[in-house]
């Protein structure tokens, strides 16, 4: 029972890692090879050397990757956080804006 409130597995899987630096794009994306669901909570490390990208360079490269799943109170915890930081992004106002 504990376990499974706060235990955390580790699971380790091939992933695809795509990096561009250039005048239109400048991002790095992480794809895992296997059809892997993650949840609030987990985390995925990636292994193997720094990667670097120079200006101009795009290019796509071969990891391996851990997955470290969050337990369930985890889980819960960053979902029930990443909800109420969303709640800052609305702008409720009880005045009233009309120009008189």
């Amino acid at each position: 029972m504990i376990g499974k409130l706060f235990g955390k597995r580790h699971v380790e899987v091939p992933c695809t890692v795509e990096v561009c630096n250039t005048f239109d794009s400048l991002h790095a994306h992480v794809d895992l090879a296997r059809e892997y669901d993650l949840n609030p909570g987990d985390e995925v490390r990636v292994h193997g050397a720094e990667i670097a990208a120079a200006y101009g360079e795009a290019f796509v490269l071969e990891r391996r990757a851990t997955v470290t799943r969050a337990g369930w109170l985890e889980r819960a915890w960053t979902r029930l956080v990443g909800n109420l930081e969303f709640m800052e992004l609305l702008d409720i106002s009880f005045s009233d804006r009309r120009k008189l």
